[in-house]
């Protein structure tokens, strides 16, 4: 006898409901790999961050020395210590990249899967496929900027005035190391310089 049409559907139905936790249930390992995935963004933004931070040394010590470069040469000298910094920038933010994929495995995924049950990381690979959480990943780098812009804002009225104290306690410490009379600096300070001829730190991707 043949089952009706709604009777087989029902019987296929309850079939796969049956098999589905053996057939498509995911080992614990292939969810630790799931949220290592999920979480490449943030491994790419932290490559990023750790690049900027040489080149942005580089580019302050630059501004300082600035500042003994006659006039007329500031502007060509300007850009090719940009163009300088901007290739080291490039160049290293695409090896931290390179080496975050690579040991994200290898570092997180033991952490992950120690620290974490089955049940958790289900939540968390739910949680990372959201439409909220690609949401909240876009606007986190605003975020965090305006946060930045703000706590540099409502402490900045404490710490200038001790940033200065600080460089005068240094310009006194290396006044014995100054340049000669004939190397002496132009007028203009390092800390402002033209438009022009100051290094600009790296883009950010």
């Amino acid at each position: 006898m043949t089952l009706p049409y709604r009777w087989a559907a029902s019987a296929l139905a309850v079939t796969l409901l049956a098999v589905a936790p053996a057939t498509f249930a995911q080992s614990k390992k292939e969810l630790v790999a799931k949220v290592i995935q999920l979480r490449q963004p943030a491994v790419e933004r932290l490559a990023r961050a750790i690049a900027m931070e040489p080149a942005q040394t580089a580019l302050n010590a630059a501004r300082q020395v600035m500042q003994f470069v006659p006039a007329d040469k500031r502007e060509a000298l300007g850009k090719q210590v940009q163009a300088d910094v901007k290739s080291f920038y490039d160049d290293t933010e695409a090896r931290l990249r390179e080496s975050g994929a690579k040991n994200a495995a290898a570092t997180i995924g033991p952490i992950l899967e120690e620290k974490f049950t089955e049940d958790e990381l289900k939540l968390i690979v739910t949680w990372l496929e959201s439409s909220a959480a690609k949401k909240y990943e876009q606007l986190e780098p605003d975020m965090q900027a305006q946060l930045t812009r703000k706590m540099v804002e409502d402490t900045k009225p404490a710490v200038e005035p001790k940033l200065r104290a600080l460089e005068d306690t240094l310009k006194k410490r290396f006044a014995v190391y100054a340049p000669p009379p004939g190397a002496s600096a132009p007028a203009r300070p390092a800390s402002a310089p033209t438009a022009a001829s100051a290094p600009k730190a790296p883009v950010k991707k």
